[in-house]
């Protein structure tokens, strides 16, 4: 079996808290610009889970003032991207594949994206590439779920 991804060794190695989750966020998004739009937060990072989050802000609002649709995909990118980056193992390479997305209640807070894979396959029997869809519910500071993404990923032998 594969070793420890250097993007989870990095979350590992940082002291704990609020500095291993403000020092992480800024080097991801220094290697990711884009996701820097949304101000993302890794909050949680392990194999088979993220949660990232994502403050309310002139930047991600909508005509409506709530959070804009394409800004809550791409906080649920940063999520999955990171648990990704945390699950599959250094023998294997992935890349978005498509999203499913569904809006289900207006943003009018920051939001918190958590990403979880709970069946993982064995990843010594993926030889030849696997469609993973990796569920991703963005909830506001009251626990409503206002958007849902299943992000499906192609996960191949390097």
């Amino acid at each position: 079996m594969a070793t420890v991804t250097r993007t989870y060794a990095l979350w590992q190695r940082l002291p704990g808290g609020i500095t291993r989750s403000l020092a992480f966020s800024a080097g991801m998004c220094v290697r990711v610009p884009f996701f820097a739009t949304v101000l993302p937060r890794v909050r949680e990072l392990a194999p088979g889970r993220c949660v990232v989050s994502g403050p309310t802000w002139f930047g991600v609002h909508n005509h409506l003032g709530t959070f804009h649709a394409i800004a809550a995909c791409n906080l649920a990118e940063v999520a999955m991207g990171m648990l990704a980056e945390a699950t599959i193992p250094t023998t294997h390479r992935w890349i978005p594949k498509g999203m499913n997305v569904q809006y289900l209640a207006p943003g009018r807070s920051g939001l918190t994206a958590t990403a979880l894979l709970e069946d993982r396959p064995d990843w010594d029997s993926v030889t030849s590439g696997v469609e993973l869809v990796i569920p991703v519910g963005l909830r506001d500071t009251g626990g409503t779920e206002v958007v849902h993404a299943d992000i499906t990923v192609w996960v191949s032998p390097r």
